[in-house]
C-alpha cells in the first residue's frame, strides 16, 4: 500500500472517531446526564411532597385551574443552591431539569443545571425570570429551545408549587446581547407590570457564535396541596412530577 493509501486510511479512521465521540457527546452521554439530572429533580419533588404533606394546607378551586390570588415569590437562594425545577411538556414528559442560582460554569452549567442570573427576578416577582443552560454537552438541558411552539406551556417548580409561564416568540442576538436580562427584556428604562421567563443557550449547535433566546410570560400559579391529584401540579404534567414516566 502507497504512502497516500496510508495517510487517507488514517484520514478516515479519524474522521470515524470524530464522528463516533460527537454522537456520544450529543446523544448518549447527554442521554445519561439527563437521566440523572430528573432523578435529582424527583428527588428534591419527593422532600418537598414530604414537607407539605407533613404540614398540609388545602387550597380551594379545580388543581387544572391556576389560583386566583397573586403568586408568591420564591426567596433567594444561596449560590448554586438548587431551588427548582423546570418542566417543558413540548420537550416530553421525562423533561425535568434542576434549576441552581449562578450562572457559574463549573458550579451549576457543567453540572448539567439551569442556572438562574443572579441579576434578573425570581418566579413569582413583577419582572423576568431568565435562566442559562448549555444546548450540548452535559445534559444539554435546553437542546430543543428551537421546537417550542407560541402558546407551549413552560412551568418552573419550587417548594410553593407550579409556575405556569406561555411561551411568545424565539430571538437570537450576539454574546453580548445582555438586554434579554432586562426586567423588561430588551427595554432597559420600561417598568415591569408583567413577570416573564427568559431562556437563553448557544446557537447554533455545537457553536457559541450567537445565543438562543426563548421568552415566555407568566399565566398561573399552582400551590402544591397534597390532598389534591398530583400534589396540585396541573394534569399534563402529572406523570412528570410524581415520577411515573418510563425513563
Amino acid at each position: 500500500m502507497s504512502v497516500v493509501g496510508v495517510i487517507g486510511e488514517l484520514l478516515i479512521t479519524g474522521g470515524v472517531v470524530v464522528l463516533l465521540f460527537i454522537a456520544w457527546q450529543l446523544w448518549f452521554y447527554d442521554g445519561i446526564v439527563g437521566g440523572e439530572l430528573k432523578e435529582q429533580a424527583t428527588q428534591q419533588a419527593q422532600e418537598w411532597n414530604e414537607h407539605a404533606a407533613a404540614n398540609p394546607t388545602t387550597t380551594p378551586g379545580d388543581p387544572n385551574e391556576p389560583s386566583t390570588e397573586e403568586p408568591p415569590v420564591q426567596a433567594v437562594p444561596a449560590a448554586a443552591e438548587q431551588f427548582g425545577m423546570l418542566i417543558v411538556p413540548r420537550w416530553g414528559a421525562d423533561y425535568y431539569r434542576p434549576i441552581a442560582e449562578g450562572v457559574g460554569v463549573s458550579a451549576v452549567l457543567n453540572k448539567g443545571l439551569l442556572g438562574h442570573y443572579p441579576t434578573t427576578q425570581m418566579p413569582g416577582e413583577l419582572g423576568n425570570f431568565a435562566l442559562a443552560a448549555h444546548r450540548t454537552t452535559k445534559g444539554g438541558s435546553l437542546h430543543h429551545i428551537h421546537e417550542l411552539q407560541l402558546g407551549d406551556n413552560i412551568y418552573v417548580e419550587t417548594a410553593a408549587g407550579w409556575y405556569r409561564y406561555s411561551f411568545r416568540n424565539l430571538e437570537y442576538v450576539r454574546p453580548t446581547g445582555v438586554g434579554v436580562l432586562d426586567p423588561v427584556p430588551q427595554d432597559p428604562t420600561a417598568i415591569p407590570g408583567e413577570r416573564y421567563i427568559t431562556l437563553t443557550s448557544c446557537n447554533p449547535i455545537i457553536s457559541s457564535i450567537e445565543r438562543i433566546i426563548a421568552y415566555g410570560v407568566y399565566d398561573g400559579f399552582f400551590p402544591r396541596d397534597t390532598s389534591k391529584p398530583a400534589n396540585g401540579a396541573p394534569e399534563e404534567i402529572a406523570a412528570t412530577v410524581m415520577g411515573t414516566v418510563d425513563s
